[in-house]
């Protein structure tokens, strides 16, 4: 019995630590996310909050999963593990039958499961969580109170820490299908051997007064009238990780193979809510516009704005650029900054920088391949330092304390 205490708090304690740092180190989408559960259930006025409460549950997860591997505080822990697992399960079963979003989220874009797999999923999660619950003073402490709290405050500082700079600069890991090194274009092909998307199409008639559901197989005699046909997801099939992408002109000209098609580097700047963009970020990328202008690069501004609230803002900030136009979900999938750069050259992204991190135009002088690659080994080296830095504390930690016990 004893181990099995041990193991059922490890594992679970697991996966609290990844569910809560893959979605805290991308909080801006946790947030739409967040969002589009804030719209199922009529609460979008509290959609300004989404990125707060991302932070705020991120950390929460986080920190429960450190505290149950840990195992600091555990009669507190073990109340609030079966809380948070009993909520969730509740809500992912109403999702499962309702379907009103595609996936929970639940692991941000590092495991995309479905509503049904992720309701299984809870269901196992609460069976440990109970069990940790009714065996919680069985557990012996890590250490006194105050050291027990102390590590408490400093995982949660360590935790919120990191997803704030996450939000403030980009996800330290990326798992997003327009990652760095993404070739777009083979990302948005079906394969020839895919099987796509399945439906069962209902028909609906009506004789005198009287509607009946027909299906295709089914038809009714010439006396009925069609009135409406309804549609029913039967089976899922392969979606292309970029679907939806498609980019396009003020004269409505899809310049979307042009733009992924180009030999020469693309400045594509991103602003999907343009009326959100600073007078002084307008500037930096205009700074960007005659640079490539004197340096025969490519520059596009592709936003989700209203093309009259865009001329707008061309016309107040003076801008000498044209707006190209992008679906907002394309481009909040793109990069997480508003505005943000990215990189482009034959289709593929090589780089992006939020607008905290804008290099001056001069940093694309001379070689740029070789700077960008340069720069970007150094930032994957400091990522991985800080990752396996963070798990070798926490397993050092839950080591001291089975010492201690």
């Amino acid at each position: 019995m004893k181990y099995i205490r041990i193991i059922s708090r490890v594992l679970l304690g697991l996966v609290f630590i990844f569910s809560g740092f893959v979605k805290g180190i991308d909080p801006m989408g946790w947030a739409i996310k967040f969002s589009e559960y804030l719209e199922v259930f009529h609460l979008s006025w509290l959609a300004s909050f989404a990125i707060a409460f991302s932070i705020v549950l991120s950390t929460a997860e986080f920190l429960i999963g450190v505290a149950l591997l840990v195992g600091l505080r555990m009669r507190v822990t073990a109340w609030v593990a079966l809380l948070f697992m009993s909520f969730f399960l509740v809500l992912t079963l109403y999702i499962a039958i309702k379907n009103p979003v595609t996936d929970c989220g639940c692991f941000g874009d590092a495991l995309v499961i479905t509503n049904w797999q992720t309701f299984y999923k809870n269901v196992i999660l609460i069976g440990l969580a109970i069990f940790i619950f009714y065996s919680r003073n069985l557990y012996k402490p890590y250490a006194g109170v105050l050291a027990e709290w102390g590590l408490v405050a400093l995982f949660a500082a360590i935790g919120s820490g990191t997803f704030i700079y996450c939000y403030n600069h980009l996800p330290i890991m990326d798992f997003r299908p327009f990652n760095i090194g993404t070739h777009i274009q083979s990302k948005m092909v079906m394969p020839l051997d895919a099987q796509p998307d399945q439906y069962e199409s209902t028909l609906i008639y009506e004789k005198n007064g009287v509607r009946k559901e027909f299906t295709i197989n089914n038809f009714p005699d010439s006396t009925w009238k069609w009135k409406e046909t309804k549609s029913r997801l039967v089976k899922k099939g392969y979606s292309p990780p970029i679907h939806g992408f498609s980019i396009s002109t003020k004269a409505d000209e899809d310049i979307t193979q042009i733009v992924l098609k180009d030999t020469s580097y693309s400045f594509v700047f991103v602003a999907q809510d343009a009326s959100k963009v600073l007078p002084e970020q307008w500037q930096e990328m205009a700074e960007y516009y005659h640079f490539a202008q004197e340096y025969g690069q490519k520059f596009y501004v592709l936003t989700s704005t209203p093309p009259g609230t865009a001329d707008h803002i061309k016309i107040s900030h003076n801008l000498a650029f044209d707006f190209c136009f992008t679906d907002e979900t394309a481009l909040k999938t793109m990069i997480r900054a508003n505005p943000g750069l990215v990189l482009l050259k034959d289709g593929i992204v090589l780089g992006m920088w939020h607008y905290h991190d804008f290099p001056k135009p001069s940093y694309f002088k001379g070689n740029i391949l070789s700077t960008i690659l340069t720069d970007y080994s150094k930032s994957i080296e400091w990522k991985r330092i800080f990752i396996l830095s963070l798990g070798f504390v926490i397993v050092l930690v839950a080591l001291m304390g089975i010492k201690r016990r």
